[in-house]
């Protein structure tokens, strides 16, 4: 079983335009409204490459009940937690030459007693699944949330017996690795904001991944973005890397949570380290060519899949 966790989901709007000139009156030129969210998005990701994944995230208003809809639609099983204010709205922009602007809200803040009947019924889905279970938690924090806010739920998953992957950023991404996720995701910018360091080259990017293996972490990857992804599957072993295919993407909003996806999807299967980030890369390119963050499909990963060649390394000890 998968449960994705989404404390600040989304609707997801993207918009196409001729071009993006700031202080002009802009028409757009297609408006497509989508359910959203980093969660949301691995939950579509696993739902599209065969799994049945469970979702649990705060919600609130009529963006909410258009998130839940959406959801119902795509066959998500969804545990809405109500909140009083209205789930947010993200916006990506895309003109013609493909350039590609986000803007996201913050979300609504969320009060104590609030998140407080969110973590119980995430532990009640936690002692359901009792391992047997692989819990994703991913994207920001809602505002009112504290920054151990991910830490304290993969304690809890952890010691329901479930497996625990983790994809978020600053404070919050440094303070769970104390909590031993079972895999952390962040990207480029993310893993060099949380580690105070520069990733600009293999060496760092090897080193970087041992940091998070010493701070805590079971295994970790990073995406590079157009420059593929690194991943270390545990201490003392090979690190693996697997260049990005080439392609003229649609958007890249999403890629770094297919991939997230693929990782837990895969590793979930008993496919080794190597199959496992060729998932994962094969799903990221995949989501490059979707309609929508996380809409990949399967047939298109297996094809890019067949295409990724994984490198082996030996990351710093």
């Amino acid at each position: 079983m998968f449960l994705c966790v989404s404390p600040n989901p989304a609707i997801d709007k993207r918009m196409t335009l001729p071009a993006l000139s700031p202080g002009e009156i802009h028409r757009a030129k297609t408006v497509q409204a989508f359910p959203g969210g980093k969660s949301t998005h691995v939950a579509m990701a696993l739902k599209a490459l065969g799994a049945e994944p469970l979702w649990i995230g705060l919600c609130g208003g009529s963006t909410g009940a258009e998130l839940l809809a959406g959801l119902k639609k795509l066959g998500i099983d969804a545990h809405p937690v109500p909140q009083i204010g209205d789930t947010r709205t993200n916006v990506e922009i895309i003109d013609e030459a493909g350039v590609v602007t986000e803007i996201r809200e913050p979300g609504s803040p969320v009060s104590a007693a609030e998140l407080s009947a969110f973590e119980r019924a995430c532990n009640v889905l936690f002692e359901k699944g009792r391992e047997s279970t692989t819990v994703i938690f991913s994207g920001s924090l809602p505002g009112g949330a504290p920054n151990n806010f991910y830490a304290n739920l993969i304690a809890a998953a952890r010691a329901a017996g479930c497996r625990t992957f983790l994809d978020t950023s600053g404070e919050p991404l440094k303070l769970a690795l104390a909590s031993h996720p079972d895999f952390v995701k962040p990207n480029q910018d993310e893993a060099a904001t949380a580690l105070g360091v520069k990733i600009t080259s293999r060496e760092s990017f090897a080193n970087a991944l041992s940091q998070f293996l010493s701070l805590g972490a079971c295994s970790a990857a990073i995406s590079l973005g157009a420059d593929g992804m690194i991943y270390a599957p545990g201490k003392s072993v090979p690190g693996l890397f697997a260049p990005a295919v080439p392609l003229t993407p649609k958007s890249t909003v999403g890629c770094g949570d297919a991939a997230l996806a693929g990782f837990a999807f895969a590793l979930s299967a008993g496919s080794s380290p190597e199959n496992a980030l060729r998932t994962a890369a094969a799903c990221a390119t995949a989501n490059c060519l979707a309609d929508s963050p996380g809409a990949i499909d399967k047939n298109v990963m297996n094809k890019f899949r067949s295409q990724i060649h994984v490198e082996t390394f030996m990351p710093d000890p």
